[in-house]
């Protein structure tokens, strides 16, 4: 009966008001790759959908939304009957056919060329990743440059995609093509739209 219940609680208090606090911070999020933007505890999914990452999917989500989940996701019935009556999201099976993509475990997750980057006509017809991690103080200090950034900026995610660097080098080559991806920490966001470039930090 829990697991029930849980599928119709947990989203925005005020939808109006929580979802523009949400998109006001994704928007300055992207124009600022790399900058870690808090933002409160405003929905709560069933496990394993972290608060922001429920946060971001209920703003981001509709019924015209596709959507991609990984298996930690589809595997409980709760969190996925938690997106479909809170965002009427429709679900796909196909990585390449998702306007959207919600990852819970990143040492499973397919690699970026899997999802849809676009094409030259309609770039925007793109998928974009939602990374549910842990925060951003994380072992190993990405460096990044390009548009909205200002020299570099410092991005050290607590948990990153296998081969993540080269994926991204890959995923930035086909510009304007490419996936653009958003970090959903604990409390906070982050985000790395394709035109960023990523170095590893100097030793």
């Amino acid at each position: 009966m829990r697991a029930v219940t849980q599928v119709y609680e947990g989203g925005f208090s005020d939808t109006v008001f929580n979802s523009q606090e949400v998109f006001r911070a994704l928007m300055d999020a992207m124009a600022s790759p790399g900058l870690v933007i808090e933002i409160g505890n405003l929905a709560a999914a069933p496990s394993p959908i972290s608060s922001v990452a429920a946060s971001v999917a209920a703003t981001l989500f509709d019924h015209d939304a596709t959507v991609w989940c990984d298996k930690s996701i589809t595997s409980s019935a709760a969190a996925i009957g938690w997106l479909k009556f809170h965002t009427g999201l429709e679900l796909t099976s196909n990585p390449s056919g998702a306007q959207f993509a919600l990852i819970g475990d990143l040492e499973t997750m397919p690699s970026l060329e899997s999802f849809a980057k676009g094409t030259s006509e309609y770039p925007d017809r793109s998928t974009t990743i939602i990374l549910q991690i842990d925060g951003f103080n994380g072992p190993e200090e990405l460096t990044l440059s390009g548009p909205g950034i200002k020299d570099t900026q410092g991005f050290a995610p607590s948990q990153l995609p296998k081969m993540f660097v080269d994926q991204w080098a890959a995923n930035r080559g086909a510009f304007p093509r490419g996936i653009d991806l958003v970090f959903a920490g604990k409390g906070a966001l982050a985000a790395l739209p394709r035109t960023t470039r990523i170095s590893k930090k100097e030793a």
